[in-house]
């Protein structure tokens, strides 16, 4: 299933950060041929491969969302992208991507993605 997608790290409303899971955010093309849900993904970034979870998607969960955007958080990084150009491999769909309704049950579905995502490392 492996889709490369490149884009510039741009600033978002810094939730995935404020739920313990900070994210490197690119805008995506309307015509991207993905399925919007949760991917296991390898990520280059900052001259190295990162191993990652992502959510392409409409941000359902986020009041004011709307725009299709990929989300990454790199396992193991440390540090700011913003302004960089990365480059996202999308290898195993896990979910698609769906409403919550209250943060505290985004955070424990983000926990448990990533744990499935380590899982198949």
């Amino acid at each position: 299933m492996e889709k490369i997608i490149r884009g510039e790290v741009v600033g978002g409303n810094k939730i995935g950060r404020r739920l313990g899971f900070p994210t490197a955010n690119i805008r995506v093309d309307e015509s991207l041929e993905a399925a919007n849900g949760v991917y296991r993904a390898r990520v280059e970034a900052a001259g190295r491969t990162w191993d990652a979870v992502v959510n392409l998607g409409r941000k359902p969960s986020v009041a004011g969302s709307g725009a299709r955007v990929l989300e990454a958080n790199l396992i193991g990084f440390e540090g700011d992208l913003y302004g960089q150009t990365i480059a996202v491999e999308l290898l195993e769909f896990i979910r698609p991507e769906r409403r919550f309704d209250s943060f505290e049950a985004l955070r424990s579905q983000i926990a448990l993605d990533r744990e499935t995502v380590m899982k198949k490392l």
